[in-house]
């Protein structure tokens, strides 16, 4: 029996959309990274908060990837609220598996 081949970057980016639109019904606008070669792959702002965001299918990123996360320096200001998360969408998942990463 033939197994059928995902394109794994399709997929990555089908959620990184999901994942936009579904905080722009929140009232957030940002920006998806093309490539996501950083640490996030959305960047989204509401008035007074600020997510920075990696999105992943089906799986936790490995270690490494948690330490960069954890390790980007952030500032926070007095009346912004700024968040590290890591969105985990599973395979027909309605909404995803939200960890914020302090």
């Amino acid at each position: 029996m033939a197994r059928i081949r995902i394109n794994t970057k399709r997929k990555g980016n089908r959620n990184e959309l999901k994942s936009k639109k579904l905080l722009e019904k929140a009232g957030y606008r940002g920006v998806k990274s093309g490539g996501s070669l950083g640490e996030f792959d959305l960047v989204m702002l509401s008035p007074g908060s600020l997510r920075l965001i990696q999105v992943k299918s089906n799986r936790r990123p490995p270690p490494a990837e948690r330490e960069a996360i954890a390790e980007f320096p952030l500032k926070t200001g007095e009346s912004v609220k700024v968040s590290k998360e890591i969105w985990v969408w599973k395979d027909y998942a309605r909404e995803p598996l939200i960890e914020i990463v302090k």
